[in-house]
């Protein structure tokens, strides 16, 4: 008899708990950056999916949850900004906000929306960190574990494919406000990959995984 297996996808297209691998695939083949991994029993996925993924990554390769930085990597600059987002999966609300690295302090914090997604709150906040430092007439770097976001940002546009509701009406105007700064703006500011399985969990993440 076929043991049942429970997958947990804490990023992909969807995320959550998923009793079958076709529906499991769907969110994560091509998904740039995916993140999942199976269970024997639906109690260990439903734990799992309140956790840190790179726990769980560093049970399966027998590695501490943290490794020691290669020189290509090295360490996070301290004097920089951090920006993460939180997507309920329940709701479905999106928050996002920014912290300054070298003490924690957080500089925004916005939301929470309805109808978003991880991936357009990782943008945003990126978007609302450049603004926020132009106005400062900072250089600053600003960090994001977001490839996607990053992506985006360089691109100029969210290529999302979340459908227009009118409960997420107001994101999609923000969404198209920061495409415009974006198109009339310039910024000094590198925006740089933080590199969580190195350096541990994002400064500004919400700490509710």
């Amino acid at each position: 008899m076929k043991k049942t297996k429970f997958y947990v996808v804490w990023q992909g297209r969807k995320t959550g708990v998923f009793t079958d691998w076709k529906e499991c695939e769907a969110q994560i083949k091509g998904f740039e950056d995916a993140r999942y991994k199976s269970f024997d029993s639906l109690q260990e996925a439903e734990a799992a999916i309140q956790r840190n993924y790179w726990e769980f990554v560093a049970k399966k390769d027998s590695k501490p949850a943290v490794q020691e930085p290669p020189a290509n990597v090295g360490r996070p600059i301290k004097n920089s900004i951090a920006v993460d987002a939180a997507w309920n999966t329940a709701t479905g609300d999106m928050e996002y906000q920014g912290v300054y690295y070298a003490t924690g302090d957080r500089i925004f914090l916005q939301g929470p929306f309805k109808d978003g997604t991880n991936n357009i709150g990782e943008f945003l906040a990126i978007v609302h960190a450049l603004a926020y430092l132009q106005k400062k007439e900072s250089d600053l770097p600003i960090y994001t574990d977001s490839k996607t976001a990053m992506a985006w940002i360089k691109k100029k546009h969210a290529n999302t494919n979340l459908a227009l509701t009118p409960r997420n009406k107001p994101l999609f105007e923000m969404l198209q406000r920061a495409e415009r700064w974006l198109a009339t703006n310039t910024y000094p500011n590198r925006i740089l990959k933080w590199e969580t399985e190195y350096w541990g969990e994002n400064p500004a993440d919400f700490g509710r995984k």
